[in-house]
């Protein structure tokens, strides 16, 4: 969805916000006395009464493994585990057999790098010969990246002896896209990056980082954690080979997360994880494998939180992306202009001429991000401090921590309102202790 096409959808409504909120229950709490505002679903979002009534649903009236058994209620979870899968795949714009259930986003990262370093390995034989890696090829990722994105490349090139490069990020944190078109060349076999930075919270130009990766050959890894929650997200419009996602930051449980590869990759992809319920013929030295999904799905299946993040795609698709993205880019607006007015705060990412979802990180000057926090928290406002998991970006951005508030669908306006007021207040506090 581009830029104007987002202007020209409606934001939810305050009586829409108030009504999607009663089906949250944890949105009533109290904390230190004042109402909980929460601006920490970045981090984890909360769930409604739809997602937790589906996962209670079948640990009370079908709990049962997955493609084990012949009974009823066996063939009734694999049924809905099956039907779970397809409910995330349209949701992301996949085709059913090209999602692979994993516990998270980072273990859908190291599923690749791992199938790539078996690859590499001359595992899976002759039909992954396109997918080894070596001296002399290089994988391509940026400065702004969480660890889960950075991490696994950074082994899968010790392993293989591959190079590891990074895009570097300019002044106010955005992309070097020049740099970019010069690092990604013909030897790059892997370009993955961040759809929507977890720290800035601008929308990165996709459609110019997968083109560079064409023109160079190189397939293309999306980390679509912070884009999957908050925008319409088709994978393949944005021609991304791979894409990775986590359930418990859109509305859905921990321990449940997902891959998304195409299906010529998964098809010649040799496994990560290895055991039961991946396999078709064994012997005590042999073994032959299912074709995907189930190839990388070893082990006993993540049932009912499979079928919890169905209920959660479902619930956003009900309230509807479009909406839920120009409701968010209408906070993150207000989030970069109203902390930005405060002397003393200086807004990550806030001159980036790039859209962004409803999420800003930001650093006062003198105050701790910590200390800040525990302010914050001591009004009943929930918001993240520390790296972010981003290390690299904080260092070069000149600090080690900051500050962030982060909103969804249930936020409301004075919430945000609330975060600004609190952090002018905060500064008045420190500065008169002081």
């Amino acid at each position: 969805m581009s830029t104007i096409e987002a202007d020209l959808i409606a934001p939810l409504t305050d009586a829409e916000v108030q009504r999607i909120r009663e089906d949250f229950p944890i949105l009533r709490t109290e904390v230190n006395g004042h109402p909980l505002a929460y601006l920490d679903s970045g981090a984890t979002s909360q769930r409604p009464l739809a997602v937790l009534d589906a996962e209670r649903a079948f640990a009370t009236g079908m709990n049962s493994a997955v493609h084990r058994g012949a009974h009823t209620l066996a063939a009734e979870a694999t049924e809905l585990f099956e039907d779970a899968r397809a409910s995330v795949a349209r949701f992301v714009g996949a085709d059913d057999d090209e999602i692979v259930w994993t516990s998270n986003a980072t273990e859908a990262v190291n599923l690749v790098a791992y199938a790539l370093s078996n690859a590499s390995l001359g595992r899976g034989g002759a039909a992954s010969e396109s997918l080894r890696l070596g001296p002399g090829d290089e994988i391509v990722t940026t400065e702004m990246e969480h660890h889960a994105n950075l991490i696994p490349w950074q082994e899968l090139a010790a392993r293989t002896g591959a190079t590891l490069k990074v895009i570097p990020l300019d002044d106010q944190g955005a992309l070097r896209l020049d740099v970019a078109a010069e690092l990604i060349t013909a030897r790059t076999r892997l370009v993955a990056f961040t759809h929507v930075s977890n720290v800035l919270g601008v929308i990165n130009p996709v459609a110019e980082l997968v083109g560079l990766a064409r023109k160079a050959g190189a397939l293309v890894l999306l980390d679509a954690c912070q884009s999957a929650p908050h925008l319409p997200l088709d994978v393949k419009a944005l021609d991304v080979d791979f894409a990775v996602l986590s359930g418990h930051k859109m509305l859905g449980p921990t321990g449940i997360g997902a891959l998304y590869g195409r299906r010529a990759l998964l098809e010649i992809m040799p496994p990560f994880l290895t055991g039961g319920s991946m396999i078709t013929t064994v012997t005590t030295t042999t073994a032959e494998y299912l074709p995907p999904p189930q190839r990388f799905e070893a082990g006993t299946q993540r049932v009912s939180q499979a079928i919890a993040l169905a209920a959660a795609v479902d619930y956003l698709t009900a309230v509807g992306m479009p909406r839920i993205a120009a409701h968010e880019a209408a906070f993150g607006a207000r989030l970069v202009d109203g902390l930005s007015a405060i002397d003393g705060v200086r807004v990550l990412g806030a001159g980036i001429d790039l859209p962004r979802v409803g999420l800003a990180s930001f650093d006062v000057d003198g105050i701790h991000s910590h200390d800040l926090g525990q302010y914050l928290d001591d009004l009943g406002i929930a918001v993240r401090v520390g790296h972010h998991c981003a290390q690299p970006l904080h260092r070069r951005l000149g600090i080690t921590s900051s500050t962030r508030a982060s909103t969804y669908l249930y936020t409301t306006d004075a919430e945000v309102d609330a975060v600004i007021a609190g952090v002018a207040g905060a500064i008045d506090f420190f500065r008169r202790g002081a």
